[in-house]
């Protein structure tokens, strides 16, 4: 029995990254994985810090498409290249949809590791990570 539950870590952990970073999210899932391997280990030992490891690493990639390390120096980037804001009479938050018309999506440049499909934007003065095939914020970065 408790081979088998070794075994069905070790494939978890094995299988996560790869599905991540096919996803484009490395960053979070990196950071989620670090945090949950340190306090898988506080609690549980060794075993806890494999299981928070690998749960870790599903909820950092979730969290965001950025990870916490990218978030700063990708704010810098987008400052420098002044865009306008689009001003949002509603609140803007993880899971707003843009309405249709009005705001302007940007490539966002190589080297953060996120899904082509994203774009960026910026809403009420807050830069969005957004998905434009529906127009979904999946991240805001401040």
């Amino acid at each position: 029995m408790d081979r088998k539950f070794g075994y069905l870590i070790l494939a978890a952990m094995l299988s996560v990254p790869a599905v991540v970073h096919a996803q484009g999210v490395i960053g979070g899932a990196t950071t989620g994985a670090e945090q949950g391997a340190a306090q898988g280990s506080a609690i549980g030992g060794p075993v806890g810090g494999i299981v928070g490891g690998a749960v870790g690493t599903a909820t950092g990639a979730v969290k965001g498409v950025l990870g916490i390390d990218q978030t700063a120096r990708f704010r810098e980037q987008v400052l420098r290249e002044h865009r306008s804001s689009y001003q949002y009479n509603k609140p803007v938050a993880v899971g707003t949809v843009l309405p249709k018309q009005g705001v302007t999506y940007y490539r966002v440049p190589s080297g953060y590791g996120i899904a082509k499909k994203y774009r960026y934007t910026i809403i009420n003065g807050h830069t969005a990570i957004v998905d434009p095939a529906t127009r979904t914020i999946v991240q805001i970065i401040d």
